[in-house]
Order: C-alpha cells, then structure tokens, then sequence
C-alpha cells in the first residue's frame, strides 16, 4: 500500500494468529537465496482474525526473532487480509494514467463499504486483450486504522515498516517466482492460517478474484480441545497426524475430517461464486500454503472434494539455502507457513 524503489534489503514479516514469521533473501548473480528465517509463536488470542489485540505482546516477539536470529536489517514489508480489507476488479472506459488517478476515487466510492476518508486506495491496471473496449483495473482498499494496527508494533519493535501488502497478493508473488506460470494457466492459490484462510485465483501473474474466509487452523485446535477433553498444546499436535498415547484414531480422525469438510465447502462456495461470475474460466490447479496446509487428510479431502490437483506449495522452490543446519530444518519443517513472508521478502528485488 506505500513503499519506496525496491532495491533496498527488506524483511519479510508475516504477522499471523499463531506465529510471526520472517524471511530475508539476498541477491547473488541471478539467483536468490535466503539469508535469514524464523518463526515466533505467539499465544492464543493475541492476533484474533487478522487484528492485533496485543500490541506489546506482538511487538515483544518482533523484537525477539529479530535479536535471537541476529537480524540487522530495519526496512521491514507486511501484509494484511480479512475484512478491513477490499479488492475489486473494474471493467473502466480506456483512459489516461493523470485520468485514472482522478476518478479511482470516485470509482472506489461506489464499490467500497467503508468511508473513502478511512481507507488508503491503491490500484494495478491488469492486462487486456488488444481488442479490449475496456481496461481491467484492480482496486484495493485498506482501512487506515488496519494499517496502523500493524506498522505501529512494528515501529514499537525498533524496526521500519515500509511496505504493507495483501496476504494473497504475497502469496502470488512467491508462486510467480518459484513456478514461472504460463500465462494460459488458471490455478488458485491458498494460504490457510490460524484463523483466515486467504484464497486468490490467478491466470499466470493476472490475479481473477481474491477472497478471505474467517476459517482456519484454530478450529480444528477448538474441535478436538471440545471433544477429546484436550489442553491446547495436545489439540496442535493431534491436527498434524502425530499421535499421542490414550487417544485413538477412531476419536480424533473425525472431528478432523469434519473441520476439514467445513473447509472444504468454504473453497467450493468460492470456486462456484467464481466460475458463475468469470465466464467459464476452469481452475487447474490448487496450490496450498500456510501453518495449517499440513493438517492430517486435509489434501486429500480437497482433491476429492474439489476434483482438481491438489500441491502443497514450496515458497523455496526456486531458492537457495543451506539444506542442512537450523535454516534447513526450520523449511523442512514448517515450509509452507513461511510462503507469505518469502513473498514479502521477494519485494526486494527490482526484476522478479
């Protein structure tokens, strides 16, 4: 949403419900690789549904991924979703950059909920067909007070927020990088976190429609504490398909599957929504990151259910690190969480 030329270093920051995550990427030749990397957990109810209701405690964890991993860097990108956060495509009469700045405000008044006076406006125009009578132009709006709720804890960590991106908007930027689409090819993109799952459906770098859920990861943590009389820390690990003694498959495998399903039709209510409103656009592909893109069965159900392919995706496909050693582990481990920061990180860089 505001920034400067992209050639200075930048942290990627991905501030979450669970955890704060954070990637620094360096430029060597013409490949990237990773300098630094790190996941902080935070406690339950801190970040609830994409708001930062404790800011010392979120800032107190900054402060500590930035000291324990040596981090020296202070320009720092991050992302925002939920509903404080709007974006539209618009079909526009062909006109000039001067007239386009002039009447996104205008436009945005009659496709936003919020007053114009609260939100900060930013738009791309998207590429068009030659013979196009319209130009396709992408409207975001966020909420000032969203903005503020996340670069204040970042200020108050010591460190300068930069740029504040969408989350799905990282996430595709790190899927441009890492698999090259052609620009023929539909795929959508999903980020599932704690408590908001992003989902953007892209043809090649075009975004087509983006939407975030109020689903996530937490819910089957919720479920299974419910059900199986749980503490917190047993219900997290349970959700991944470790086992733990006393409790057997036949308890905990289907109060999973049954958030799962609920998952699952919040993607289908997508997908259908889009194809009704996209003119017969099909989806290829599923591409699935987050904390919670490991969750037991879960890829599975969605490949059934969903009728498509479906990938776990890796934000380091394309990235070069140190395969073993803390770095190596900490991707091998919780790769798929660390795909929106990588994606904030890769802002870095002028040419990708």
């Amino acid at each position: 949403m505001f920034g400067f030329g992209k050639s200075k270093p930048l942290i990627g920051m991905d501030i979450g419900s669970s955890s704060v995550k954070v990637v620094e990427l360096k430029q060597t030749g013409k490949e990237i690789e990773i300098v630094k990397v790190g996941v902080e957990p935070l406690a339950p109810e801190i970040v609830v549904d994409g708001a930062i209701v404790d800011t010392g405690q979120v800032s107190n964890s900054i402060a500590k991924i930035f000291t324990e991993n040596k981090i020296k860097t202070k320009y720092v990108a991050t992302a925002v979703s939920g509903h404080s956060v709007i974006v539209k495509k618009l079909s526009l009469q062909p006109m000039t950059d001067e007239e386009l700045d002039g009447a996104i405000p205008m436009e945005a008044a009659q496709h936003i909920p919020f007053d114009i006076a609260e939100v900060n406006l930013d738009y791309q125009v998207l590429e068009s067909p030659a013979d196009s009578p319209t130009m396709e132009v992408l409207l975001v709006a966020v909420k000032k007070d969203k903005i503020l709720n996340y670069t204040n804890v970042i200020t108050l960590a010591g460190r300068t927020p930069v740029i504040v991106d969408i989350d799905a908007f990282a996430l595709q930027n790190v899927y441009e990088y890492n698999y090259e689409p052609s620009p023929d090819v539909t795929v959508a993109l999903l980020n599932l976190g704690a408590s908001v799952m992003n989902i953007n459906i892209v043809r090649g770098r075009t975004p087509l429609f983006t939407r975030d859920v109020s689903v996530g990861g937490n819910q089957y943590t919720d479920s299974l504490q419910k059900e199986l009389d749980l503490g917190f820390d047993e219900a997290e690990t349970l959700k991944t398909g470790i086992t733990l003694p006393g409790i057997s498959d036949e308890a905990r495998l289907p109060v999973i599957k049954s958030v799962s399903e609920i998952i699952v039709l919040e993607i289908q209510r997508t997908f259908d929504f889009f194809r009704a409103t996209a003119g017969g656009e099909h989806i290829q592909k599923l591409y699935l990151a987050g904390g919670s893109a490991r969750v037991y069965g879960l890829p599975d159900l969605m490949k059934q259910e969903l009728g498509i392919p479906v990938e776990q995706l890796n934000p380091f496909r394309r990235i070069k690190y140190a395969e073993t050693g803390p770095i190596g582990e900490l991707i091998s481990s919780q790769g798929p969480r660390l795909a929106v920061a990588a994606g904030l990180a890769l802002r870095s860089f002028e040419d990708l």
